[in-house]
């Protein structure tokens, strides 16, 4: 049976794009055929999403399925031109389930998706205003004030990280107001969203922390690109090719989502610039802390390195001005 189930999904997958067309996998029959539904929705390598008994005469579907849904409809399809036969589509009788680990998979990976789309955007916004704020300093020459006071580092420094604490305090206000309202739109509450697998207490911890992390490194990146402009222009010109990388960035994060152990996804945790975004992505869908704690470490340590780098770089352009020496040519008589 399983191989004419096979081919005829082949067949129908040259009209309806494979991605789309719900996966079939063969496992041999045990003796106790509830205790194997019950281990097999609860897989989760590979994620099952539903169980199909009873062969090509007599379908069944146990899982987190409805009998409206577009996998049951598929299936039918598939019953159907495997028993090669003219009839209508069977009537697979369908047994829902509250929860499978396919339909678990599918709703962390919305969260990991939604997590990335927020920490992306909220980083970009809030370490952008570190340019501004800076060129503003520098037209009314208060920078050159605060650095007759104390070290050029530590302004860099200091500066960062105090937009950053308000960059913080405003996220936490955020995020507040939205766990109320959904708490009033909604009857279950935050609870009724798809849980994390870290646990929301846990993914909401490690979400600050990564804002944390991302926002120094790209506002170091932006704090130092400031140092370099002396207007607004300048500031737009030299910001965008940042930005647009920075896009980039995001869409090669993207890839750990659905598939946080596949060979891009780690490469992607381990670059600096996408690593806060794969591994909030990480937290959403898989379980595990240690993971965390190494990619934390090593961000810390890039954090490090492009705030020295970053500091450096401030300090040797912020207090420039004034015009350029103009070189001075002499012609010698032959």
């Amino acid at each position: 049976d399983f191989d004419r189930l096979s081919a005829a999904r082949e067949r129908i997958a040259e009209t309806i794009p494979d991605p789309m067309l719900v996966k079939i996998n063969h496992y041999a029959p045990e003796g106790d055929l509830e205790a194997q539904q019950k281990k097999l929705l609860a897989s989760r390598e590979p994620p099952v999403r539903a169980v199909l008994t009873g062969g090509l005469d007599h379908p069944h579907l146990t899982g987190s399925v409805t009998e409206d849904s577009q996998a049951v409809g598929q299936l039918r399809l598939i019953l159907s031109d495997a028993r090669s036969s003219a009839a209508a589509p069977p009537d697979i009788p369908v047994t829902e389930t509250a929860q499978s680990s396919g339909s678990l998979v599918k709703d962390r990976a919305l969260t990991a998706q939604i997590g990335q789309m927020l920490l992306f955007f909220l980083t970009l916004l809030l370490s952008g205003m570190v340019m501004s704020q800076l060129i503003e300093e520098k037209s009314n020459k208060i920078i050159e004030v605060i650095a007759a006071a104390v070290p050029i580092d530590s302004m860099f420094v200091g500066k960062l990280f105090a937009m950053l604490a308000a960059s913080l305090a405003g996220i936490v206000v955020w995020i507040s107001a939205g766990a109320l309202l959904i708490q009033f739109i909604s009857s279950g509450g935050i609870r009724s969203l798809p849980e994390p697998a870290i646990g929301w207490p846990g993914f909401l911890a490690l979400g600050v922390v990564y804002f944390a992390m991302n926002y120094l490194l790209l506002g170091s990146i932006f704090l130092t690109i400031g140092a370099q402009a002396s207007s607004v222009r300048e500031v737009q010109t030299l910001s965008m090719p940042a930005t647009f990388a920075q896009v980039i960035v995001f869409g090669f994060a993207s890839t750990a989502v659905g598939q946080p152990n596949s060979t891009e996804a780690l490469v992607a945790a381990v670059f600096p610039l996408s690593s806060p975004m794969v591994m909030l992505a990480r937290a959403a869908q898989q379980p595990d802390w240690w993971p965390h704690l190494a990619a934390l470490a090593w961000q810390a340590l890039w954090v490090g390195l492009i705030l020295n780098w970053g500091a450096k770089m401030f300090r040797k352009t912020v207090l420039k001005s004034g015009p350029r020496a103009k070189r001075r040519w002499r012609l010698g008589r032959a």
